[in-house]
């Protein structure tokens, strides 16, 4: 199943308002399978300091910038709880700075090890560029972590016109300043011709906040949180099941429409008559 659309979503009108860029996540929407590997991370920062936290504590902020991403897991009530056990405090700003500075150098680590491209994606993109649309990336990396992804991307056929990064605004995800910022060195406008692709609930709310058409990725995204081979492993039944739970959840979070994967893109934009 290619995709859905919510009810009452994105209208065309009768002048086909055709699409102009689209600007993509990167981990779990491009690259990365499931974003594993920020959440590998996350969860390892927190053990080296006797704490446990789940793996959807360290998912539940995903497309955040990562020193916010750390500060938001510190302060919730469990994490805080067993953190003021252990420390006789709750966390404080030098601690996530602390958190902050180990996770970046073991995320480069591990970014080397899980940044391949995600099936079908290289070519989607390449079917848009056929059709002239421009091509723009917005993350909540830093720029110091995609220079490390950025060329193994492009090693396995994707690269975009345009790489926004956390430290290049004031405010990351769900502020709309990297997709501006992603429209404005493309020089695309307005934003109702530009869409967003994300595979976090954070990433959608940013592009609805810029006034973009905002695509929710569905299998190959955080939500799913498993590589391929694994999704593949799973029983029909509970594949569907989950995709439709997943789906369910970015609809509501105001999602114009759903993909599994970007390889479903050119599929959508023919169904909607956007190019």
């Amino acid at each position: 199943m290619p995709g859905r659309t919510s009810m009452g979503a994105l209208v065309v009108n009768q002048e086909k308002p055709v699409l102009k860029a689209v600007i993509f996540d990167w981990a779990g929407t491009m690259v990365d399978h499931g974003s594993r590997a920020p959440a590998k991370v996350f969860r390892e920062i927190f053990r080296n300091r006797g704490i446990e936290i789940t793996e959807a504590e360290a998912r539940g902020p995903m497309g955040m910038a990562k020193h916010v991403h750390i500060a938001t897991i510190a302060n919730l009530p469990r994490v805080a709880r067993l953190w003021l056990e252990r420390y006789g405090r709750l966390p404080q700003e030098s601690d996530v700075l602390a958190m902050y500075n180990d996770f970046l150098p073991m995320q480069k680590e591990t970014l080397r090890q899980g940044t391949d491209v995600i099936a079908g994606a290289a070519e989607a993109v390449a079917a848009l560029r056929q059709r002239g649309i421009k091509i723009g990336s917005s993350t909540g990396y830093t720029r110091e972590l995609m220079d490390v992804v950025v060329p193994i991307a492009a090693q396995g056929g994707y690269s975009a016109d345009v790489v926004a990064c956390a430290d290049d605004v004031p405010a990351g995800r769900p502020a709309p300043w990297l997709n501006f910022l992603v429209a404005q060195k493309l020089d695309v406008y307005p934003m109702s011709r530009v869409m967003v692709v994300d595979d976090t609930p954070i990433g959608i709310q940013a592009g609805l906040n810029a006034g973009a058409i905002s695509v929710a990725v569905t299998r190959t995204g955080n939500s799913m949180g498993l590589s391929a081979s694994d999704v593949a492993r799973l029983p029909s039944d509970e594949l569907q099941n989950r995709l439709k739970r997943i789906e369910q959840e970015f609809l509501a979070d105001g999602a114009h429409h759903t993909i599994e994967s970007v390889a479903n893109l050119p599929d959508l934009l023919n169904r909607l008559s956007l190019w």
